[in-house]
């Protein structure tokens, strides 16, 4: 009897994995997605697997199915996943299989946009730092070099993801080829080369395109689905998709913006629900499937922020917090707007549908104000010094992120105008060792008046990347640190010595003493008896980096309008945990401070 009730066990087993593995179809039909022949209507909102923790996806996931959301949206970001070149990474929280096949858990579908231009306020667009260095490399075109790259880079991808399209069992529904490209060139055969290089790469299902409307017929590739961006109106959405689909649909809205994301020294970015309600129902009611853009942003953590601008535009760099204003704020708990989302999409369900209920709202816990006793001043981390005659940019040193710390010495007893060509991002400048003024390219500041002492000076720069340039035609200016020259007096300076600093690991602290206004990194612990969501309270401090046992939880910067660093419970734990703190600006701050919320909206 026992042997027949393993037998049943094993059999209901392979009859279950068999159902999980059977092979679906998902096509086009003239006005709606067919998922096994049967009309399908996406409900869909975007998360960044890199933006939350691993350990919370399935969580994330979840809430998003009890809002009523049947699909996720994600990019894949190239520079996660080959941070250097031929070096590929797909495990830890860069492991996008398993964020595809979690959903699949949960009941969910997927719609992959490896693109491999993301733009989505990330770090270069998504471009690994390395491009660049690569011979006369141009992004986005049919340069030998670019395509090579990129071509190298999809076959990575394919191979993790390919397997996971519903045709072939998996829940990927469709697969995005470029991003928006109709908003940068109109250069089709280029587009028809990314449509061959998914498919050699093994998207062979639904591709299709995303533009916004005034874009959309440059970003089109005749033959595949073109989407819309940020138009709901459903009239002008069936319009706009039938005049560059031969007449037909189905109706699909790639990216729905329910709100904004924020950037350094600029008001908080929030869009009252009531604005979005009628919209969000009438767009469903007509039938047309859609993408919210974001339904949970998550925080974007280490360096990876990207940035508006150009050098004649103001640079702008996002915020780590991509709370965005979104229906599922950073933490992962419901807002106010999700439940009023949910309350539409629970209008259009199908007879006998329900929705699951919300899960609660994670716990939350204030950690007591952290003393950071152990300190140490920033030149006492400088590793070896690369020397060159002229100051060397990031990537001439193979630096993808982080600080450079240019040095060179200078003949002192005068006075004169110090001027950097050209600064990016943002430089602190010292003499002898003391701090004397701070350098911002967000405000256009390049240069300063410098008072020298009598006799040999050493003069030093420390420059910070605070993020490449994500969306425009500036792509390929991008190069971070002094990127032209220096000049004091009216005299290029030469002889410099470069100190990269790019902290991927927060170094151990060893007892010293900084200097006077010196960068400082402190560290310190603090214990926990239960371990939950919270925030570390900056506001006190100037600019810098949070680690917390060893997670490099992004930047912090007096100018708002983030004022709060958020700390996922999954990354603390009960007993001793570990907080270290890179400050540049006010060194003499020692305490940390916990609170249990997020501070998003302070501009100081």
């Amino acid at each position: 009897m026992k042997k027949i009730r393993v037998a049943i066990i094993a059999l209901m087993a392979l009859c279950m994995q068999g159902m999980g593995q059977s092979q679906h179809t998902f096509a086009l039909g003239d006005s709606a997605f067919l998922l096994d022949g049967h009309p399908f209507q996406m409900i869909s909102g975007e998360i960044h697997y890199p933006r939350v923790p691993r350990e919370a996806w399935r969580a994330r996931i979840q809430m998003a199915k009890a809002m009523g959301l049947n699909t996720i949206g994600t990019y894949v970001f190239w520079n996660v996943h080959e941070p250097e070149k031929g070096h590929y990474e797909f495990s830890g929280n860069n492991d996008i299989a398993e964020f595809v096949k979690i959903a699949k858990e949960e009941g969910m579908y997927v719609v992959l946009r490896p693109s491999p231009y993301v733009c989505a306020e990330w770090e270069f667009g998504g471009y690994p730092y390395w491009l660049q260095n690569e011979k006369a490399l141009v992004v986005r075109s049919k340069d030998p070099h670019y395509l090579e790259a990129y071509r190298n880079y999809i076959h990575a991808v394919g191979k993790q993801l390919a397997p996971l399209q519903v045709n072939h069992g998996g829940n990927i529904l469709m697969v995005q080829i470029e991003n928006e490209y109709g908003s940068y060139s109109d250069d089709k055969e280029y587009l028809d080369i990314n449509r061959k290089m998914f498919i050699d790469a093994g998207f062979d299902g639904l591709l299709f395109t995303c533009d916004p409307e005034a874009a959309i017929k440059n970003g089109h590739l005749p033959g595949l689905l073109p989407a819309i961006n940020g138009q709901d109106n459903p009239v002008k959405v069936k319009q706009l998709i039938r005049e560059n689909h031969g007449g037909k649909g189905p109706f699909y809205i790639a990216e729905w913006y329910p709100a904004w994301f924020d950037w350094w020294g600029t008001k908080h970015h929030t869009v009252p629900y009531q604005q979005y309600l009628g919209r969000l129902d009438s767009v469903l009611s007509a039938g047309i499937s859609i993408n919210m853009y974001m339904f949970h942003g998550g925080t974007t953590r280490g360096f990876m922020n990207g940035a508006n601008g150009n050098d004649k535009d103001p640079y702008e760099p996002q915020t780590s917090s991509y709370d965005y204003d979104a229906p599922l704020d950073e933490a992962g708990n419901a807002t106010e707007k999700f439940m009023q989302f949910r309350a539409v999409i629970a209008k259009h369900l199908q007879p006998g549908q329900t929705l699951p209920e919300v899960p609660a709202r994670r716990g939350v816990i204030t950690i007591p104000d952290i003393q950071l006793s152990r300190a140490a001043g920033i030149f006492s981390l400088l590793p070896a010094a690369v020397k060159h005659d002229t100051p060397l940019t990031f990537e001439d040193l193979k630096q993808a992120y982080g600080f450079v710390l240019y040095r060179t010495t200078v003949d002192g007893g005068k006075s004169g105008m110090l001027k950097i060509d050209v600064l990016r991002d943002y430089g602190i400048v010292f003499v002898n060792g003391k701090r004397v003024g701070t350098l911002d390219r967000r405000l256009k500041q390049d240069s300063m008046q410098l008072n020298l002492p009598k006799g040999k000076v050493r003069l030093e720069i420390l420059v910070e990347n605070l993020g490449r340039i994500n969306f425009g035609p500036y792509l390929l200016q991008n190069k971070k640190g002094i990127t032209e020259r220096v000049v004091f007096g009216g005299k290029e300076l030469k002889g410099w010595e470069m100190y990269s600093l790019p902290f991927s690991a927060v170094p151990a602290v060893k007892a010293g003493k900084a200097g006077v206004n010196e960068p400082v990194l402190r560290e310190g612990g603090f214990r926990l008896e239960k371990v939950g969501d919270t925030y570390l309270d900056m506001s006190k401090w100037g600019k810098g980096v949070v680690w917390v046992n060893g997670h490099n939880l992004g930047r912090y910067w007096e100018v708002g309008p983030q004022q709060t660093v958020f700390v996922p419970a999954e990354w603390l734990k009960q007993g001793e945990n570990s907080i270290a703190v890179l400050e540049l600006v006010k060194p003499e701050v020692q305490v940390v401070r916990g609170i249990d919320h997020a501070i998003l909206d302070e501009v100081k």
